[in-house]
């Protein structure tokens, strides 16, 4: 009996010295299994842009840009990344005030192996949350689609990246204001969507449309490309959201649920309304479904149950695919991958809903104690129009004179002559095919 017990806590102790993931950890103290899942959260979320945003923008445009595309998407990720490092994580994370943070975290100072956030090293935060920063400037490309200039492609999404993106993160993840009010944000509505929305809808009017914008129909040069893009948007969008959980817990489990949920419902919803309005179901509107009820849920994605997420998929699917008929056919603005209708209404959409479904009140349809909000249903739903507001207009404000800028340097639209021979060729001298 003695032996047994010996070698029980041999056993034990081995687990412990040579397992890190089965160390229960406190706050401050590494955890093996958290860090595993954000390690694979954060390849899982740059995956969402490289290759899985290329790929479904590039897609979505004429064949003589479609390499325009591909080459923005990788630029920003790199001028995204290096920008994150020199200081621009410590405007989202520095202590700062309640808008802005300081530069206490420039080049990542203080911070060696050891440093920790939560239960998490604090080199693997910062990765994950540079890899939120890579894909939210690439998402306004589908604003401003096949007609802005190389040159001024890169200098508005590096001074967006420090001008709109870092402060918003701040405000709301990085101690800021809105995080201080009690904004349901879990995983981007207000800081990714929202933002990418109204800066491509801001840029789209600025620009103007493409030649030939309502007068000839402008179509998806390989669906096929799309098609494979969006799959990967769904796969590595639950990185995402269960990795904002910052941990392998339950929260993360639900987040990635709800997600799914979410995904499925947008993408059917959007099927059967092209299907009884047109006659045939489309891949094109299928797919970008399942984007808006991915955009819908991600802020409400911590908050909610699979009942929530439901119906948050189903309003997606039916409100952003009448926005996105309005923003064109009414408005007449050339959103050319209808970023706005789909990231920006969706996220409004889900930051007001995260604050609804949240309540523990409202039976299957609730949060399931995830969420204890601010005291009541009316009170959250303040909070997050609050939160909705304040980032429209700052990021419109701030998008529109950054555009202006830039302009002003380097002139935003490229000429009608190269417009017409696509910009791969005007541009980077390259095809994407080469079919002789």
């Amino acid at each position: 009996m003695y032996q047994n017990s010996r070698w029980n806590f041999v056993g034990v102790l081995w687990i412990l010295l040579f397992l890190p993931g089965a160390v229960l950890a406190d706050e401050g103290t590494m955890n093996g299994a958290d860090t595993a899942w954000i390690l694979t959260s954060t390849a899982l979320v740059l995956f969402m842009t490289l290759p899985g945003l290329a790929l479904f923008y590039g897609g979505l445009v004429r064949t003589r840009n479609v390499l325009s595309v591909l080459m923005q998407c990788f630029a920003i990720a790199g001028v995204s990344s290096i920008l994150w490092l020199l200081f621009a994580y410590s405007l989202a994370f520095g202590d700062g005030n309640a808008f802005i943070g300081d530069f206490s975290k420039v080049m990542m100072a203080d911070v060696d192996r050891d440093s920790v956030v939560g239960t998490i090293p604090e080199s693997l935060f910062m990765l994950f949350q540079m890899t939120f920063a890579v894909i939210t400037p690439a998402l306004v490309i589908g604003g401003f689609a096949e007609r802005m200039k190389f040159s001024a492609m890169l200098i508005f999404s590096a001074l967006w990246l420090v001008l709109v993106y870092a402060p918003v993160t701040h405000w709301v993840w990085g101690g800021g204001w809105l995080g201080k009010m009690g904004l349901y944000d879990f995983a981007g509505g207000t800081v990714v969507h929202i933002t990418a929305g109204v800066a491509a809808l801001v840029a789209a009017v600025v620009l103007g449309p493409r030649k030939g914008f309502g007068s000839a129909a402008i179509m998806p040069h390989n669906m096929t490309m799309t098609v494979t893009g969006a799959g990967m948007l769904w796969v590595g969008w639950f990185g995402f959201n269960g990795g904002s959980a910052l941990a392998a817990d339950g929260n993360a489990a639900m987040a990635m649920l709800v997600t799914h949920i979410s995904a499925a419902t947008g993408a059917l919803t959007w099927m059967f309304i092209e299907w009884k309005k047109f006659g045939k179901p489309s891949a094109l509107g299928t797919v970008t479904g399942m984007v808006a009820g991915l955009g819908t849920i991600t802020p409400a994605s911590g908050f909610v149950g699979p009942g929530g997420a439901l119906i948050i998929g189903l309003l997606a699917g039916f409100v952003c695919f009448n926005a996105t008929q309005y923003l064109k056919q009414v408005l007449k603005i050339d959103d050319s991958l209808d970023v706005f209708p789909v990231h920006g209404v969706g996220g409004m959409l889900g930051t007001l809903l995260a604050g609804v479904f949240s309540s523990v009140s409202l039976g299957v349809f609730s949060g399931y104690g995830f969420a204890e909000g601010i005291g009541s249903m009316g009170g959250q739903i303040y909070v997050q129009l609050i939160g909705i507001i304040a980032t429209v207009v700052f990021t419109a404000v701030v998008t529109w004179g950054v555009l202006k800028v830039v302009d002003a340097l380097v002139g935003l639209r490229v000429s009608e002559d190269q417009e017409i021979e696509g910009l791969d060729i005007a541009l980077h001298e390259e095809r994407g095919y080469n079919l002789q």
